[in-house]
């Protein structure tokens, strides 16, 4: 697929809303992009370059994949640990079998009882055309399980998006190092069900696969989704998205398909969810609502929206979501009530963790699980910080109005 039709057809199958796409500065240009594939190390797997050999990622060139090189998503499939065209190295077979066993420990643990309970409680949106998913950093692994039918994902962190390094120019010995790091950095996810962030920034800076990209590229293999082209974004003032990743909201946007061949688009922005990087009418809320009213999940949000810091996105939560799924992290029990939301419990809640002091631990959220005001169902897993399942909490709020 090299000609610029057929690149423009690529980019209409997971197009952006159409006032969005009108402002989409690159969309003119998208038949010029080069997709320049060069062999890496045991001339096996290739990666996507811009013409000239600049990096991925320059500022404000954004670059289109061709899915049938299998480029970037033969990397994905090295980074995720699963069988690729890469040189089959004591390090890469060592990754894989480390990556299997956590891949497995996540099914049994997580994904699979999961999925079930969304096909039974949350039925009447899980399959909504776009989710949010504040505070995620490179979660798509829960995000993926909770809201299979979405064709939009839109995640964000403070965790930076760095451009991948060209294989070719690396030692072995970074690039063991590289997957060493990758893998102990999807440890605790995969493990525990969220990501210790200090842990996570120490793994993966300390190596070549830096930033949030290998770990979402490495979660799109294992669960089954092909990608198909990786691009950076930015946010103008009026939230409209452009093909630019130089100034402003910085991000990414990850084109894929779903092992049934469903269109998705990934964006990942690092940003500031306090009330000082976020309003109702700036522009990376404006750029959230022009997708429409979408369910939001919320999971190891370090209970910031407790916070006053933090009530601009709190507020947003509770006024424009379709639905919110999350565990106590989130939202304030409070405020659901305050804004008229209907809820269901799941679980058996008795406080969090104690590293979290008092105002965390939310009695009045205690007690509604035993006053009978709200209907309240057993959970056969753990999730967020609260992994043991007879003391874990998920919340289901449905808009009152």
């Amino acid at each position: 697929m090299t000609g610029g039709l057929s690149a423009l057809l690529l980019l209409a199958s997971c197009a952006l809303p159409e006032e969005a796409f009108r402002n989409y500065s690159a969309a003119g240009r998208v038949s010029q992009w080069s997709g320049v594939l060069n062999a890496l190390a045991g001339g096996s797997v290739k990666r996507a370059e811009s013409a000239g050999n600049a990096p991925l990622y320059n500022g404000a060139l954004s670059m289109n994949v061709p899915r049938h090189a299998g480029s970037i998503n033969d990397i994905a499939k090295l980074f995720g640990g699963m069988d690729s065209s890469y040189s089959q190295t004591p390090a890469v077979i060592a990754h894989k079998q480390r990556m299997d066993t956590l891949w497995s420990t996540h099914l049994n643990a997580y994904r699979t009882p999961l999925q079930s309970w969304a096909s039974a409680e949350i039925g009447d949106f899980k399959n909504a055309n776009a989710m949010f998913y504040p505070f995620s950093g490179p979660d798509f692994l829960f995000a993926s399980a909770l809201f299979p039918g979405a064709e939009t994902y839109v995640l964000a962190g403070l965790e930076p998006a760095e451009p991948l390094p060209r294989l070719s120019d690396l030692s072995q010995a970074e690039i063991d190092s590289g997957l060493t790091g990758l893998h102990n950095a999807c440890s605790s996810i995969m493990h525990s069900g969220y990501f210790i962030t200090t842990e996570m920034r120490s793994n993966l800076q300390a190596t070549r696969f830096r930033g949030v990209l290998p770990l979402l590229m490495a979660f799109m293999a294992r669960t089954g989704h092909t990608v198909e082209s990786v691009d950076t974004v930015r946010l103008d003032g009026a939230g409209n998205v452009t093909l630019s990743g130089s100034s402003g909201n910085t991000g990414l946007m990850i084109r894929c398909r779903s092992g049934f061949g469903a269109s998705k688009r990934v964006f990942y922005f690092r940003q500031d969810l306090s009330n000082s990087g976020v309003s109702a009418g700036g522009p990376f809320l404006t750029f959230v609502s022009r997708l429409g009213r979408i369910p939001a999940f919320l999971k190891s949000a370090s209970y910031l929206m407790q916070e006053g810091g933090f009530s601009n996105i709190r507020d947003y939560l509770l006024r424009h979501s379709l639905a919110i799924v999350q565990d106590p992290s989130g939202v304030p029990y409070r405020e659901f009530a305050r804004y008229g939301w209907n809820l269901w419990l799941y679980g058996n809640y008795r406080g969090t963790l104690e590293i979290f002091g008092g105002a965390s631990q939310q009695p009045d959220l205690v007690a509604a699980y035993s006053s009978g005001r709200y209907p309240v169902k057993p959970l056969n897993f753990g999730i967020g910080y609260l992994l043991n399942p007879q003391t874990t909490c998920l919340m289901v709020g449905r808009p009152g109005r």
